[in-house]
């Protein structure tokens, strides 16, 4: 027998700024699937991971709640985890990277490069905040743009005319921070000799180790030249201080990665089983795969491999890259409720669910995935629920009542038992190619011959015929034991319900290698529903609630640190807008919601009439009884909206980033409730 495999597997760190979402998601859940797969088989597979916690963008976002940056990246990382459990990701570690071992490897590395002459220092020019008193990167400064006049574009494109520029080319700049007006300023930054790695690099990314479409991709970013990279920030930053460099940090990208291998040394220290220069020496015989999406392939397959071959480290085995996540067929949007946090998911739908689903759609290539919401619903209560979990169904109360729940040895279709053994290693080929819609289709295709072959032989009808009873426990017995095949086939895909499955078969927890055999003269617990179908209900109520999430709370920061930039809304004419029913709203009482994290619950007089209304306002007012006797702006004619905690009628209005700084509109002095807003 072979000797298990020792794989090393991590996905992309989220940042520590803001919530997981159901983008996020997808690549976790197709790691976790790959690295379940191969326990399953037996191998020694090893999963880390570690919120991404340094940046200006978490420096300022702590600096605006009045916490410190070490408090706010643990509340999220927090968070983080209790999303990743509850969706059933397994990892290993979950770590930070603003941890010591992540210090101690970065400036080890850094060293490394520095001494074998691989870093440059050099006097740059760029835009400073005079009243921040900090360098600006690009995403935090506003102008007009250069090429088409359009105001409010931010310091790298126009999100109007697609014109890319430097800061330095804006109109009338100004600093997203403090809107005060940048000055240039010179500072000395220091550079990573990338170029020197052109050879390996070209070499390494047709290796075998990147998709060939991704490899095709960097190899246009390889032929137009390799720069020099900046890996030095200004204070003030959170992050790690450069060695011998006081006032001078690593920037983000640069121990974020590392943060792979901070990550797993941590881990090492728990488990004496694991050899951390076992996985990371340059002739390691272990493997190395990162899954990420393809807005950071760059860092990945070309500043990453060449900062490990600087400094004397193993390169990935290979990098799996995947697509973004589309809703419906577009961009997640706040507007429609399908920008949806994990968290939201999971208060309303089960999260094995969702690993269904991207699951049945995620194949080898970095095509963008869809999450079809009424196509999720048809297909798991079809899938899941319509065919494989109706095996277990129809057949279990027969050996129950006729033989006492023992499964009896005969064999009464040898030929569709053997086309499931031999359709069992396609399907593992398929998971370790990460090729899952395809394993996917295959099962069902198992799953609708099983139903096909109990239909044909009817049990039910056989039971009602004297002397048939041996053949009704052969045809349910079979049927009970093709059903453990495709639970172990789908276990990892459906862990939890794996487990619920092992229970009612009333066995230890299923292995690959379980597929050769079949449960002979074994007793199997009474059966009980293992799955529910999805009410579509559920769909509307959490794309309602994730609208709500989103009035009060900014969506989280994409990749590392960088800032979702929101365009205008469409123009509407003079008369939509004159359709809008706004008035003055006395607040007659306000109070929390019971069971609600973010909703207060508003007794509004509006003149003649008196309206209840849902806000998502609690994290700003945590004391509401302060708003009671205060006027503010209400749209009167919204139509009423059923919600989790009750019905809101009509919205009132405030402006804001989302959390606590969020702040309701009010009128002028002279407003009386009831006045309608000109």
């Amino acid at each position: 027998m072979p000797e298990p495999r020792k794989i090393l597997v991590t996905s992309a760190l989220p940042y520590a700024n803001g919530s997981i979402h159901l983008g996020h998601m997808l690549e976790y859940i197709q790691t976790d699937i790959w690295v379940r797969f191969q326990r399953l088989r037996g191998h020694l597979a090893t999963y880390v991971c570690a919120d991404d916690a340094h940046g200006s963008a978490i420096m300022l976002r702590a600096e605006k709640q009045g916490i410190s940056p070490e408090q706010l990246i643990e509340q999220v990382r927090v968070e983080h985890m209790a999303d990743f459990k509850d969706f059933a990701v397994d990892f290993d570690n979950y770590y930070s990277t603003h941890s010591e071992e992540n210090r101690e490897l970065s400036e080890t590395i850094y060293l490394k490069l520095r001494d074998k002459g691989l870093i440059a220092n050099r006097s740059i020019t760029q835009y400073f905040d005079p009243e921040k008193g900090m360098f600006l990167a690009d995403r935090f400064i506003k102008g007009s743009c250069p090429k088409c006049g359009a105001e409010d574009q931010y310091g790298d494109n126009c999100e109007k005319c697609g014109a890319t520029y430097s800061p330095t080319e804006l109109i009338n700049p100004r600093s997203a921070i403090s809107g005060a007006v940048p000055i240039l300023k010179e500072s000395q930054h220091f550079f990573f000799k990338l170029p020197e790695f052109e050879s390996m690099l070209k070499a390494w990314t047709r290796s075998g180790s990147l998709q060939e479409a991704v490899a095709n991709k960097l190899t246009e970013w390889l032929d137009s030249g390799l720069q020099e990279w900046d890996i030095s920030r200004d204070a003030p930053y959170f992050g790690f201080e450069i060695p011998d460099q006081p006032g001078k940090y690593f920037y983000v990208w640069l121990d974020a990665p590392i943060g792979y291998m901070a990550s797993f040394k941590n881990l090492c220290q728990k488990r004496p089983e694991l050899d951390f220069n076992e996985y990371w020496k340059a002739d390691s015989k272990t493997e190395l795969y990162h899954f990420i999406g393809k807005d950071i392939v760059n860092f990945h397959a070309l500043f990453w491999p060449a900062m490990l071959q600087g400094a004397g480290f193993r390169k990935p085995t290979a990098l799996n890259v995947h697509g973004y996540l589309t809703v419906n067929g577009q961009k997640m949007s706040k507007s429609r409720g399908t920008f949806i946090r994990a968290r939201t998911w999971l208060e309303h739908l089960d999260g094995e669910y969702l690993r269904y689903y991207y699951a049945s759609k995620l194949g080898r290539g970095v095509d963008d995935l869809d999450l079809n919401l009424d196509d999720f619903v048809q297909k798991v209560n079809s899938d899941l629920v319509g065919k494989l979990v109706n095996i277990a169904s129809r057949c279990a109360g027969f050996i129950q009542k006729g033989n006492a729940g023992v499964l009896v040895s005969d064999n009464p279709a040898p030929e569709l038992w053997q086309a499931f053994q031999n359709a069992a290693v396609d399907i593992a080929k398929n998971y370790e190619q990460r090729d899952f819609s395809r394993a996917i289709r295959e099962i069902v295709a198992l799953a609708d011959q099983a139903n096909a072959w109990i239909a044909e032989q009817a049990p039910w009808a056989l039971s009602k015929q004297a002397g048939k009873e041996g053949q009704v426990q052969a045809i349910c017995s079979l049927s009970i034991n093709l059903f453990r095949q495709l639970i172990i086939l789908l276990k990892p895909v459906l862990p939890a319900l794996a487990r619920r499955s092992e229970a009612f078969l009333n066995v230890e927890p299923l292995t690959w290698a379980d597929l050769s055999t079949r449960l002979t003269e074994h007793r199997i617990n009474p059966f009980s529903a293992l799955l529910t179908r999805i009410d579509p209900e559920k769909i509307t109520n959490m794309m309602e609630a994730s609208k709500q999430d989103l009035t009060v709370e900014a969506p989280p920061a994409q990749g590392n640190g960088e800032l979702i930039k929101e365009p205008l809304a469409a123009e509407i004419s003079m008369d939509t807008f004159a359709a809008l029913d706004l008035r003055i709203a006395l607040i007659e009482k306000c109070e929390a919601v019971a069971g609600a994290d973010k909703l207060l619950r508003l007794t509004l007089d509006i003149g003649d009439a008196k309206r209840s209304v849902l806000s998502g306002i609690k994290s700003a007012y945590p004391n509401p009884a302060e708003l009671e006797g205060r006027l503010t702006l209400y749209l009167a004619n919204l139509a009423p909206r059923k919600m989790k905690f009750g019905l809101s009628e009509g919205m009132v209005l405030a402006a804001g980033p989302g959390g606590e700084q969020i702040h309701l509109l009010s009128p002028d002095q002279g407003a009386r409730p009831g006045q309608r807003v000109r």
